[in-house]
């Protein structure tokens, strides 16, 4: 059984509990990592809190350089990396690599020059405005992302000037294993970043109320955000929160309609469905409802169903044998509450590993379950509108709002739509992800945003001295 990170030294945890990792392709038992206990939360919060004067202090430079070292021993071993993912997590190997490795040390890259250059100093009147780090941090992460996630709040976190202790998800733990070791490597000082594997009712329970950790970053599902809040409210810490989705696709009458339901499908599908930025409610006007529907049954055909070391995969298993009930469970309830399954469906198509069809649905209409609730699946269903205000109306009729797409024939058109959507990132007309650009969300689908300057500010203070 692998050992926790704390302190700066591989520590065996105070629990003799091993919480096993399945490759969710074969079903077998591939590693075990400790079922952390609050004792090893005590210990990695301790540790954190005797680190971060020192490395808050540190020069920005230093942490910058450190951080950039991080990043470049990520790109060495992405594709090494990239088969550990590929193997706990079951993303293709080529998504495992560009997406899941070589974005997160991108991102990496990105805060080891964001730790220098962002300024941390303004005058305002008579008032000097000075940022500085957060304090302790407690990184709640989840198994979908395994590397993207825990980047997306470590890096800005240890740029800032805080420290971190990191409990990643006990589903897909070993890309978080490989982080610390290259952490180890680059020679961060002790204390500075810690890792405690474990259950979330435990471990990211005990990380959320203790006494010393001054924030919790969050990112997983709504209701387990919701717990989160609710015991950080007890000794009132600053929380961020990157809950679920259920973005809405919407094509207007004079877009490209075969492109835009390619690229939509291919959204909705994107590493299994399990994103939760997913296009998943293709929304379409009901004159080209019909031709909509056969492109994308036409364009779900494609996806290869299949094993994540071959390269004809386009679709590998869900991470778990409860993600794929939880799947079936929605397929089946859309049929029952009369919506029309047009491709794919709850049919295994291998006999082993933990694998759903690409699923499409018609004849989805506001308010049935599989279109308002978060699936977490290759499952897409496709809503007809009569108007544009319909259209946005369907659109921003749910407690979500994480991301979303809107395709017209002019841009212009696009941005108008897109503005009215209650959502915080929208494409437009396929406009491709930015990793630089603010991701967050509206409603319940969270409280502050990752990525470039506006997610390093997550984890900045703002003091005023009077002079």
């Amino acid at each position: 059984m692998r050992q926790l990170y704390i302190g700066g030294s591989w520590t065996a945890s105070a629990s003799e509990e091993p919480i096993e990792v399945a490759n969710p392709a074969t079903e077998e038992i591939i590693d075990r990592v400790p079922a952390g206990s609050p004792d090893d939360v005590e210990a990695a919060a301790t540790a954190a809190r005797r680190a971060f004067p020192a490395w808050s202090e540190t020069a920005a430079a230093e942490r910058g350089k450190l951080l950039g070292d991080a990043a470049e021993l990520l790109k060495q071993r992405s594709d090494e990396i990239a088969k550990t993912i590929a193997t706990d997590m079951g993303s293709p190997l080529g998504f495992a690599l560009k997406v899941q490795t070589l974005m997160p040390a991108t991102v990496l890259s990105s805060y080891a020059r964001l730790a220098e250059s962002h300024p941390r100093e303004s005058r305002v009147g008579n008032s000097l405005v000075v940022k500085e780090p957060v304090g302790v941090v407690a990184a709640i992460t989840p198994w979908n992302y395994p590397l993207h996630q825990i980047i997306c709040k470590v890096g800005p976190a240890l740029a800032a000037g805080c420290t971190v202790v990191l409990k990643p998800s006990e589903v897909a733990p070993l890309a978080a294993y490989a982080l610390a070791q290259i952490f180890d490597e680059v020679g961060l000082p002790p204390g500075v970043f810690n890792l405690v594997s474990g259950r979330g009712p435990v471990v990211g329970e005990a990380m959320a109320a203790h006494p010393e950790v001054d924030m919790v970053s969050f990112t997983g599902s709504t209701a387990a955000g919701r717990r989160v809040a609710s015991l950080a409210a007890e000794s009132v810490k600053r929380v961020a929160l990157e809950l679920g989705g259920k973005s809405a696709n919407i094509i207007l009458p004079d877009a490209d309609l075969a492109l835009a339901v390619k690229v939509g499908v291919a959204n909705c599908f994107v590493n299994a469905g399990q994103t939760c930025s997913a296009w998943t409610r293709m929304i379409v006007h009901r004159d080209q409802y019909d031709d909509a529907v056969r492109l994308a049954v036409e364009a779900a055909r494609g996806y290869t169903v299949g094993d994540p070391f071959d390269e004809s995969t386009r679709i590998g298993p869900l991470v778990s044998a409860t993600q794929r009930e939880r799947v079936i469970h929605y397929i089946n309830r859309g049929q029952e509450e009369g919506a029309r399954l047009v491709a794919g469906g709850t049919e295994r198509p291998h006999e082993r590993g933990y694998y759903v069809e690409p699923t499409v649905f018609a004849g989805v209409e506001p308010g049935m379950t599989i279109e308002r609730e978060e699936i977490f699946g290759p499952v897409l269903s496709l809503i007809p509108y009569t108007s544009e205000d319909k259209a946005v109306q369907i659109a921003n009729d749910t407690k979500y709002g994480l991301a979303g797409a809107v395709w017209a024939g002019t841009e212009e058109r696009a941005l108008a739509v897109a503005r009215r959507l209650r959502t915080g990132q929208v494409a437009v007309n396929g406009g491709r992800f930015n990793p630089l650009a603010p991701f967050g969300g509206y409603k319940q689908s969270g409280v502050g945003r990752e990525l470039g300057e506006y997610g390093l500010e997550e984890f900045l203070e703002i003091k005023a001295l009077q002079l």
